[in-house]
């Protein structure tokens, strides 16, 4: 492994999605779910992306129902002309915070949009994407409804999330997808098995989530009861101690290359294919600036092959989700 000029070069999400940066924000833990957050800092961390050249911002309208939007339309208010804004939608909030089901209708994807565009204060989406397969309805309703609003211009591309091969087969013969996103790091390596040949075989790219494992692979533990990763099986009594040995092991293996292991988690996904881009979720400038330090990092074949045998020595212990998260995987099935 070594340390090499970092590579600004783009990455082309899929055949028909924009280029772009090989570091996404994603901005989640900016609106609650990991604690609490600042406003401040979040908007001076957006800034402090962009003028590193980070181009795409991930956000969702469920994230703080609704607060993550605004925070963002106010981060880039005038520099709309510098970032790409990739969105979800679907998931149902009540007042009280609580998860009320997931709506993928037609007329829930119109409604949505209109929603985000006032809350983001932009015209278009870059990138929009339903947060999860809405059982109930056909993802090709879904899709044609996102399609028709690319043809009136209030979208740019279309993207999924976390759906298996079928779905995105069915998605893509309705209207080109730019990009999957899906939760994928060195302890969360399925997609590698039957999503990612589809990708490749429809020119689909990745937009890689949870490549640091919500936190787990930097050595970050739950902060309290509003962090939803204390609800989280990896997190979770004898689990979160078998993986401490991993983490201690792995943090080991960047030490000794000079590189934290925030680095090593990133720089390992970035190595994995140019059409995946990694989303990090920094919540502050200094962990933004560690995260971006992975693009000095090279890992060379004979790095990915030991680095992954130590990661097959020490499997990690538990899903992703609880159980009733991993319900709500179409990607799993």
């Amino acid at each position: 492994m070594t340390a090499a000029p970092a590579t600004h070069s783009y990455r082309q999400l899929g055949h028909v999605g924009p280029a772009v940066f090989p570091i996404a924000l994603g901005a989640m833990g900016m609106s609650a779910m990991y604690g609490a957050s600042d406003d401040h800092e979040s908007v001076a961390t957006v800034h402090e992306a962009i003028e590193k050249g980070v181009n795409l911002i991930d956000t969702g309208d469920f994230y703080g129902i609704g607060h993550n939007e605004m925070l963002i339309g106010r981060a880039i208010k005038d520099r709309r002309d510098k970032v790409l804004l990739s969105v979800k939608f679907g998931a149902q909030r009540a007042p009280d915070h609580s998860w009320t089901g997931f709506d993928a209708r037609p007329v829930a994807v119109k409604n949505a949009l209109a929603h985000t565009l006032t809350r983001l204060g932009v015209d278009h989406i870059d990138l929009y994407r339903p947060a999860r397969l809405d059982p109930s309805v056909p993802i090709e309703d879904t899709i044609g409804a996102i399609a028709e609003m690319v043809a009136a211009g209030y979208v740019r591309a279309i993207g999924l999330s976390e759906v298996g091969p079928d779905t995105i087969r069915r998605a893509h013969a309705v209207h080109p997808i730019a990009d999957l996103q899906i939760e994928y790091s060195l302890i969360s390596r399925s997609p590698e098995n039957e999503i990612f040949p589809v990708l490749s075989e429809l020119g689909i790219g990745v937009t890689a989530y949870g490549v640091l494992s919500r936190g787990l692979l930097s050595g970050s533990l739950p902060s309290g009861a509003t962090d939803y990763r204390t609800y989280l099986p990896r997190f979770s009594g004898n689990n979160l101690e078998q993986n401490k040995h991993l983490v201690s092991e792995l943090k080991a293996f960047a030490a000794a290359r000079g590189i934290t292991a925030s680095q090593l988690a990133i720089a390992w996904v970035l190595a994995k294919g140019p059409s995946i881009v990694a989303v990090i979720g920094a919540r502050k400038r200094p962990q933004l600036r560690e995260s971006l330090g992975a693009l000095a990092v090279q890992l060379s074949p004979a790095d990915l092959a030991d680095l992954e045998g130590l990661v097959a020595a020490s499997p990690i212990a538990g899903t992703r989700y609880d159980a009733r998260g991993m319900q709500t995987l179409d990607s799993e099935r």
